[in-house]
């Protein structure tokens, strides 16, 4: 009689079974088409508490573990000023799957707090630029040469519109990026390849519950008398409601950005420094002259 497995080996089990189409492969695929994983890195698997990093561990530990490219991974924490109930739950679901998580303090939230009541900008834009940075920090620390954050496939989609919508700009989330402000640092994106719906579908297959946004300005907001506008959930919906027209449209736009037709755009930026199409027409009479 076979043994039987227990519930994070079920969970562990579940992703390269059940979800091996809708998870393992699309991630392997972005793993391998991006080049986000070499011989001897040493990757700092980031986890905010939330489905997509915890999921985003699973994956890289069963990688390392069927992978013949060697890699050692560390699974970083940062607590940025969680409340009791948030931290626990953190650390109980690292336990029930088997992460061995090394958990630090910072002040974020005090910080990003405190530049909300000075009118200095978006607190949840400071709040993200913190993390990043203490999160590198504390990543080249402890040796390891690249952090990977759980953004998914519909996270690059949603950026995609909502830059075409609210920001009047064509721009794309990469995959994988070279840190400006810690040398020999990288960032990737394992999951660029893989849906949210597919990642929330593992989450409730397996009756787990992982913490959302723990964010105490996302709390006030659910307070306040009239709701705060968010684009990324009006994008959301607007994605959601043209799916229903055309079940491939996530596909369409995601692939927009592999696909960018340069010579049809007015303008583009590149490394800072903006282009104009007439700079193209003119070279190309200028060669013509010359011919």
């Amino acid at each position: 009689m076979a043994k039987r497995l227990e519930r994070w080996q079920e969970i562990e089990r579940s992703i390269i079974t059940t979800y091996r189409k809708t998870i393992w492969s699309p991630f392997v695929l972005a793993v391998k088409k991006y080049g986000l994983v070499q011989a001897g890195d040493k990757i700092a698997v980031c986890i905010s508490g939330g489905k997509d990093s915890m999921l985003l561990a699973k994956l890289m530990q069963e990688l390392q573990r069927h992978s013949e490219v060697p890699f050692e991974l560390v699974f970083l924490v940062m607590d940025p000023g969680y409340n009791q109930e948030n931290r626990a739950r953190i650390e109980e679901n690292a336990a029930l799957l088997r992460v061995p998580i090394e958990v630090f303090e910072s002040d974020i939230f005090a910080a990003a707090d405190n530049a909300k009541a000075l009118g200095e900008g978006s607190p949840c834009y400071l709040c993200a630029r913190m993390r990043r940075g203490h999160l590198y920090a504390k990543a080249k620390e402890l040796g390891c040469n690249k952090i990977a954050l759980g953004h998914h496939k519909s996270d690059v989609i949603e950026t995609t519109v909502m830059g075409m919508l609210y920001g009047g700009q064509i721009q794309g989330m990469l995959p994988r990026l070279k840190s400006t402000n810690f040398e020999g640092m990288e960032l990737i994106r394992p999951l660029y390849c893989v849906l949210e719906e597919d990642i929330v579908r593992w989450k409730n297959h397996n009756g787990l519950e992982f913490i959302a946004c723990a964010c105490r300005f996302t709390e006030e907001s659910t307070r306040e008398v009239a709701p705060v506008f968010s684009a990324r959930k009006r994008v959301k919906e607007l994605i959601a409601e043209l799916k229903r027209e055309n079940p491939n449209v996530e596909s369409c736009i995601f692939q927009s950005i592999h696909n960018v037709q340069l010579d049809t755009l007015v303008g583009y930026k590149k490394e800072g420094v903006e282009h104009f199409y007439l700079e193209r027409l003119d070279a190309k009479e200028s060669e013509e002259q010359t011919e």
